[in-house]
């Protein structure tokens, strides 16, 4: 059931958004977490069953922070997966701790900024033209109340994004799929867990924001859609 659901959802934000095109070369963040884990898996289904043609790849990045490696076991488990799913995996070794500049704080961002960064850089040289990331449904409504109350700003992950500067695009088919789907299927699905345990993976400010979403909309599927749908109709003539 939570296999016909994930997908028939994944399949409507590819169609609303219009996120793939044919032709498309698509490199697929791969953490070897149950997000992108479930955004290779839909994504190599589509490509199989579905038009327009397109290619995947997919980048895993290694880093050196304490915490932060998947154990060998694990990174053996994520290769079998894509290489059922005809999906190369290319991993590369980061070292996100020696980047730090003095004086400087570790933390989340700064390490997912780096990952964005090489993600970006890996897309250039290797000719794809998308990355496809596995932020869903809860992600882009966390971050749209964190802009909204910590910087006084509308705005959010959208679904589809191009860079200015780069002819790139950045996909996110999971935006209707919210993080209790996902985790269903993966756990249906009988995939091995695998979490950063980092220091700083915890991030606390955003895992309180994700309880304030909770608290927000009642754990509502019906509500976080609404909010999502408000970011496309908005009736300029009604704010300040």
């Amino acid at each position: 059931m939570a296999l016909y659901h994930i997908e028939k959802l994944i399949a409507k934000a590819v169609l609303d958004y219009q996120m793939i095109q044919e032709g498309d070369r698509i490199l697929i963040g791969a953490s070897g977490g149950k997000d992108s884990t479930t955004l290779a898996w839909a994504l190599s289904r589509r490509r199989k069953w579905q038009r327009p043609s397109f290619e995947l790849v997919a980048l895993r990045i290694a880093t050196d922070v304490p915490g932060g490696q998947l154990p060998p076991e694990a990174v053996r488990y994520i290769e079998n997966l894509y290489r059922s799913w005809e999906i190369p995996l290319i991993t590369i070794e980061v070292p996100v701790m020696a980047l730090v500049k003095p004086g400087q704080a570790m933390n989340c961002y700064w390490c997912s900024t780096l990952r964005r960064t090489e993600l970006l850089k890996y897309a250039l040289s290797h000719g794809c033209n998308k990355i496809a990331l596995g932020h869903h449904l809860d992600d882009i409504l966390t971050t749209l109340l964190m802009n909204m109350t910590k910087k006084g700003e509308l705005g959010t992950m959208p679904p589809r994004l191009r860079y200015e500067k780069y002819p790139i695009e950045i996909i996110r088919p999971l935006t209707l799929v919210t993080e209790e789907q996902i985790r269903n299927f993966a756990e249906e699905m009988g995939w091995a867990k695998h979490t950063c345990s980092c220091a700083w993976g915890g991030d606390k400010e955003r895992k309180d924001y994700q309880r304030r979403l909770e608290v927000l909309t009642g754990g509502s599927k019906e509500a976080k859609y609404l909010m999502l749908r408000s970011l496309s109709h908005i009736k300029e003539g009604y704010l300040a």
